[in-house]
């Protein structure tokens, strides 16, 4: 590994962290201790304390253990939107001695069930607008052999705008309270209400605390575990690394989803570690996203380039006060320079960059405050070692030559859940370190900055949700009308990628599958962000010798298609 890096170490920041080997849980135990009266969520100007938070908290914990029968290191899954709930069953989770599952609120049924079935989670906390797809996991089905989930707790975010409010508020935010019946299904508000107490804490640094899904070449979602440690590095390395804006220890804006680890991390872990008020909003709303800023100070806000895009745009921009932000930053897909400079020529204020996955529960790589660079990756963080290597030889390359990114660092992940096969392929030892294999091809310049070049695995970056070719392939082959199916990405000038299916119809099915009607069945089979945008149907897809269909050569037709496109602009 190379320490040209150090040279742009920020001022002030030690090179060592020092996390607390503890379970996560104290993290929050310890900020209501010291501020059992400050704001810790706050959810369209309703505020929740440190103290109720913790007691809330603690009660579902027992509820957990004492009714559902959770034990140390089983299995619990979280599906909603960002809300106060989220936030409240994570720790309460953790603090039943079990392991966080997120699942992203956009999943349907199919994707839900691969991830409880897989996980082996028996329980789930799910907002109410999902239950369609949640009641048939905890019901029994004709032509199941048996029903994956044994208890759903089901929320109603409304419960949490207790306030009135002149902000705009969604509709599913509003929905009254509804009631579900069945075994194994209680409401929210009630399971708070038996008052339970959990039992002693017993987990420590090594035990599992979060296991999030990230999907891959091989088509099924696959499940990063994630220790206390891991999980503790990256939640304390943010804060650490912005001492003077003081950001992590004031007021956050939580928008990015939190069952994505950038969301989890920047927008709760590290809040919480730090005592920060959370200004949470479920979904994105340029509008309410600037009318929050502006009426709680929010000084810190991680987010993606295509949320600072729509901010910016806005033409009532000029009317709300930003100034208190001090903090932003994020990562997904490079920030536009154009948007960058309008950025700081608006607010003062510097897009900074980040890296990480879902195996490094958020980032490796973060640019200097003092000294960032644009479209880049920033410098290894905290103990982290990561290197340039040729995917071949895993021979380290030099200064600018295009290679492998590996890396090394305590917030790497234990494995992949249940999937010996697949932790062979993505770990490797150099130099008696373990390092993983991002599938991510870079350079690192003269002054050890890291640089994203292009990708050795599949995948499609829409709006900062990764899209994983083969997953969305293997869904595609439900359909009554396809054959055979490739995905490929395409340009997209709002989300940067979109996904495009290239489909062969089945014999004798040509006229009775268009455009539309395809698009229309992805929509009701597969999460919204996975659902190709445009679809080409062809006679044939090209082959190898072997049979194996050639989804680079239509990659590249179709890269051709659009700058030819671009040039008669």
């Amino acid at each position: 590994m190379s320490d040209r890096h150090l040279s742009s170490w920020p001022p002030s920041v030690p090179r060592d962290l020092q996390a607390p080997q503890t379970s996560l849980w104290t993290n929050l135990e310890n900020a209501a201790a010291q501020h059992p009266d400050r704001a810790c969520l706050v959810f369209y100007d309703t505020t929740l304390t440190y103290r109720e938070v913790q007691g809330e908290s603690e009660r579902l914990a027992g509820y957990l253990q004492q009714v559902c029968g959770v034990k140390k290191g089983d299995r619990v899954g979280i599906y909603m939107q960002n809300s106060p709930q989220f936030v409240i069953a994570y720790y309460a989770i953790l603090r039943a001695n079990a392991v966080v599952v997120p699942v992203n609120p956009m999943n349907l049924t199919n994707e839900v069930r691969y991830m409880m079935e897989d996980s082996g989670a028996k329980v789930l906390f799910a907002s109410q607008e999902l239950a369609q797809n949640v009641l048939p996991l905890v019901t029994e089905q004709p032509h199941q052999p048996r029903k994956p989930l044994e208890h759903v707790v089901f929320s109603a975010y409304s419960d949490y705008v207790r306030k009135a409010t002149d902000l705009v508020i969604p509709d599913f935010v509003r929905a009254p309270r509804q009631s579900f019946s069945g075994q194994g299904v209680v409401a929210w508000a009630d399971a708070l209400a038996r008052d339970l107490k959990p039992g002693e804490l017993t987990t420590g640094p090594e035990d599992l605390c979060v296991i999030p899904y990230t999907s891959g070449t091989t088509g099924n979602p696959k499940g990063c575990m994630h220790t206390h440690r891991s999980v503790m590095h990256t939640t304390v390395a943010a804060p650490e690394w912005f001492p003077k804006s003081e950001a992590y220890n004031d007021c956050i804006l939580c928008v990015l989803p939190l069952f994505h680890v950038t969301g989890m991390q920047n927008s709760m872990n590290s809040a919480l570690y730090s005592a920060a008020t959370i200004v949470i909003l479920p979904r994105w709303d340029r509008k309410v996203a600037a009318e929050l800023i502006q009426r709680y100070k929010v000084t810190g806000w991680t987010a993606v380039p295509t949320m600072v895009v729509d901010l910016l745009s806005s033409p009532d921009i000029d009317k709300y006060d930003l100034s208190s932000v001090k903090t932003m930053g994020g990562g997904g897909a490079a920030m536009p320079e154009a948007i960058a400079q309008k950025l700081q020529d608006l607010c003062g204020l510097t897009y900074l960059e980040g890296y990480g996955l879902s195996e490094t529960i958020a980032p490796t790589h973060i640019n200097p405050p003092h000294k960032p660079k644009k479209q880049c990756l920033g410098i290894p963080i905290f103990g982290v070692d990561s290197r340039v290597v040729d995917p071949q030889t895993l021979k380290e390359l030099g200064p600018n030559e295009v290679g492998e990114i590996i890396t090394h660092g305590p917030q790497v992940f234990e494995g992949y859940w249940n999937k010996p096969e697949a932790n062979r392929e993505c770990f490797v030892e150099i130099d008696g370190k373990r390092f993983f294999r991002t599938g991510d091809l870079g350079r690192v310049d003269e002054d050890g900055y890291f640089f994203l070049v292009d990708r050795l695995k599949r995948m499609i970056n829409a709006s900062g949700f990764k899209v994983w070719p083969a997953e969305v392939e293997a869904m595609l082959y439900a359909h009554p009308a396809v054959q055979e199916a490739v995905i490929i990405g395409t340009r997209d000038a709002r989300r940067g990628e979109s996904v495009k299916a290239v489909v062969v119809p089945k014999a004798g099915m040509e006229d009775k599958v268009d455009e539309k009607s395809f698009i229309e069945w992805c929509q009701a089979n597969m999460a919204a962000y996975k659902v190709p945008r445009s679809v080409e149907f062809v006679d044939s897809l090209p082959k190898t010798g072997s049979g194996k269909i050639m989804w680079r050569a239509l990659q590249e037709k179709e890269d051709t298609r659009l700058a030819e496109q671009q040039a008669q602009q």
